[in-house]
């Protein structure tokens, strides 16, 4: 993970490296990522989350675009 200050600064780092640009998520998204991801997980019953279940966390907190798609 890059922090960046804003999208044209992501624009300028990828280009002095030719590098295609990738998902840019904020903050916010990723704590709600994290949280989602990982709370349950020093739960004894805890079980991997389903393909159904990642597209649903990742679609609640706006991370819909081509590149979180899991079945391409």
């Amino acid at each position: 993970m890059l922090l960046f200050r804003d999208e044209e600064h992501v624009d300028r780092w990828c280009a002095a490296r030719d590098l295609p640009r990738g998902a840019i998520i904020t903050p916010e998204q990723t704590w709600q990522l994290a949280h989602g991801w990982y709370r349950n997980k020093v739960k004894p019953d805890w079980r991997r989350h389903t393909l159904e279940e990642t597209e649903a966390l990742l679609g609640s907190i706006g991370l819909t675009s081509a590149f979180w798609n899991l079945r391409d």
